[in-house]
């Protein structure tokens, strides 16, 4: 089923991205058929506070009409010293067109597109190393 993702004016992200989705929804081997909500975790199985790794990523679609839509991505990392907690690193909402970074809140246009076109450019060559094990989720 080819699986058509309409961008938001303001955060689009690069079509290599879009293909990760894609293919991710493709080799889950759930069928998003009759679906209104996707969401994808990618995990690397190794990552942990002790020997770092690749953080996890969640990104959701939901089913506007004929295609589907962005909501979230986000980046999750280990932080805090004695008992590390998995928190949100970097956080995207495609409905307000904001960025939001643990460490300085919610982005500036200019500051979040940046941060998001590095995460993207990351991301999608960490998934193409073949290090994530990636679960869909349908609702």
């Amino acid at each position: 089923m080819a699986l058509k993702i309409e961008q938001v004016a303001g955060l689009k992200v690069p079509d290599s991205f879009i293909g990760v989705i894609v293919s991710a929804v493709a080799n889950g081997g759930d069928s998003v058929g009759t679906a209104k909500a996707v969401t994808l975790n990618f995990r690397d199985p190794d990552y942990s506070p002790e020997a770092g790794g690749f953080h996890p990523v969640e990104v959701r679609l939901e089913k506007k009409a004929t295609s589907w839509q962005l909501i979230y991505i986000t980046d999750f990392s280990y932080q805090g010293r004695h008992t590390p907690e998995l928190i949100k690193e970097i956080d995207v909402c495609f409905s307000i067109k904001q960025v939001y970074h643990f460490l300085a809140g919610w982005l500036n246009a200019k500051e979040g597109k940046e941060l998001l076109d590095l995460f993207i450019s990351n991301f999608v060559k960490y998934y193409n190393t073949g290090c994530y094990q990636v679960t869909v989720t349908t609702e």
